[in-house]
């Protein structure tokens, strides 16, 4: 079997670069004034079929809508339904709740019942909408959104509870005469 060939002269292969939905735009409205595709080759430093690529897209490059440095579209979700779970993120992150990954699960199990419900023609659809890890991971992507919290043990706490122990627990080392030095932080503990 002979060797692999090589992309570049010297031997070496040539380092994948994900071009981002921005500058597919830029390359797109540059084509459209005018510009031709080997001139578009040598100013972005891309291969032909990569830049021929992008310009078979047009029309999806140009209604994407998407947050800095996302690099990919995908035909999978109805962006609608993406676009209502964003907003009630903001919402509830606006409201200062804190918003879990199984709360936004949730959420878009619910938009996208919704939106399947009221849509005519989908009742007997056979695609049926998952929103587990992997999904979660490339809305996030999709999104843009960085301040999830993955687990949900903050938004479920009884803060009430927790303020009236704090409480008591400070009469106790009150009582009982301990200095400061003999309290540990016991924070993020487990039996093991």
């Amino acid at each position: 079997m002979p060797p692999k060939k090589r992309d570049t002269k010297d031997g070496k292969r040539r380092k994948k670069i994900r071009t981002t939905i921005e500058l597919k735009k830029e390359i797109v409205a540059k084509f459209e004034q005018g510009v031709r595709v080997c001139e578009l080759v040598t100013q972005y430093g891309m291969a032909k079929s990569t830049v021929s690529t992008i310009l078979k897209q047009i029309d999806a490059i140009k209604e994407a809508d998407v947050a800095k440095g996302v690099t990919t579209l995908t035909k999978q979700r109805p962006q609608t339904m993406e676009r209502l779970l964003l907003m009630w993120i903001i919402e509830k992150q606006v409201a200062g709740d804190s918003v879990s990954e199984a709360m936004i699960s949730h959420k878009a199990l619910q938009v996208y019942a919704d939106l399947t419900r009221d849509t005519p023609g989908t009742s007997g659809e056979a695609e049926t909408f998952k929103a587990n890890h992997g999904w979660f991971d490339n809305f996030k992507k999709r999104s843009g959104i960085h301040s999830v919290v993955r687990h949900g043990e903050a938004a479920s706490a009884n803060k009430e509870a927790a303020e009236q122990f704090a409480s008591e627990f400070k009469a106790y080392i009150e009582t009982e005469g301990f200095v400061p030095q003999q309290v540990f932080n016991c924070d993020e503990t487990g039996l093991f």
